[in-house]
């Protein structure tokens, strides 16, 4: 069994510590070194206090992380922890980043922008067709979207930029092997598939927790160059999601659909607090400044479909259903 992964799972597995706890303990502990060293009062020493709950020692953290690896070795997940040159590099930005990312798939290529694309669980028409769009237009453009794979929204820009090839990533409120919700585990199934990811901070058998998921908004917005609220309410889920992006120091915008909709009171909050406000991904791409020098077909290498695979995807769209 790989030590030094067995490692890792036990500092994750350490009752009460924090991410930023969990970092400290991995630049800290010499990784050439045996597990013996990982002992209770060693690893109060370090974090400079003690920990109050009692969860039998190392030996029993061991059980419970070698339980993590045959359960990922089954379930087809990696993970990678900070210190790994394989970390996203822009989650290193973050103030308190996930101490290890547990994933399914292939990580984002550093060398590409992503741009989150989040909003309501219940959005309009016209703010599902958008994100839709969105997602499918920054494809075309070699952008994959990161989004959190909820119903509405976030699952109608992973379609759009599945449609146009890109390795889109899902960030989860559980771990990879318990996708939630779980009408979209064929479009997580598709995620992979397509040479996208799945990821999450949570360790294997993690189930979706309500607390999860504004902690998972900030991997969200931490992943990406910028963010794009694409309909939010006032209370919506997707405006912690702006708020990180803000404090991360990312772009921010907001869109069409959302100013004009009947549930964008918080879309429209956003606008008049200084939110970039646009009509599809050609204005993304022009604060970036992005050109074009390739066909936006030729972006992302993939066979060309045939015509009636093709009809079948657009009429599966209209339909909201994966094949």
């Amino acid at each position: 069994m790989d030590e030094l992964l067995l490692r890792d799972l036990i500092i994750r597995r350490i009752p009460e510590i924090n991410s930023r706890e969990q970092i400290l303990l991995y630049k800290e502990f010499d990784r050439k070194e045996g597990l013996s060293i990982l002992s209770k009062g060693v690893i109060e020493d370090i974090l400079g206090r003690k920990l109050l709950r009692v969860y039998g020692g190392i030996e029993d953290l061991r059980e419970q992380a070698e339980r993590d690896i045959r359960t990922m070795g089954i379930r087809g997940i990696a993970c990678v922890s900070f210190i790994s040159s394989q970390y996203p590099p822009l989650l290193r930005e973050l103030y308190d980043p996930p101490a290890l990312v547990f994933y399914r798939g292939v990580l984002p290529n550093p060398e590409r922008p992503l741009v989150a694309v989040v909003g309501t669980r219940r959005p309009t028409a016209a703010a599902g067709s958008q994100a839709y769009d969105i997602g499918k237009a920054l494809a075309d453009a070699g952008i994959p979207v990161v989004s959190g794979l909820a119903l509405g929204i976030d699952a109608m820009a992973h379609r759009g930029n599945l449609e146009g090839g890109a390795p889109t990533v899902a960030v989860l409120g559980s771990s990879p092997d318990e996708v939630y919700p779980g009408a979209n585990r064929v479009l997580a199934r598709r995620i992979i598939d397509r040479g996208g990811a799945i990821l999450s901070e949570y360790p294997p058998g993690t189930g979706p927790r309500k607390w999860n998921f504004p902690a998972r908004n900030r991997i969200i917005s931490g992943l990406a160059r910028g963010t794009v609220i694409v309909e939010a309410p006032a209370f919506s889920g997707a405006l912690i999601t702006a708020r990180f992006a803000l404090e991360q120091g990312r772009d921010l915008w907001v869109t069409s659909s959302g100013m004009n909709s009947t549930r964008g009171e918080g879309t429209r909050k956003l606008a008049e607090e200084g939110a970039g406000v646009i009509s599809g991904a050609a204005e993304i791409l022009r604060d970036w400044g992005i050109v074009l020098e390739t066909p936006p077909e030729e972006t992302f290498p993939r066979d060309r479909p045939l015509q009636g695979a093709m009809l079948a995807s657009s009429l599966a769209r209209k339909l909201n259903i994966d094949l």
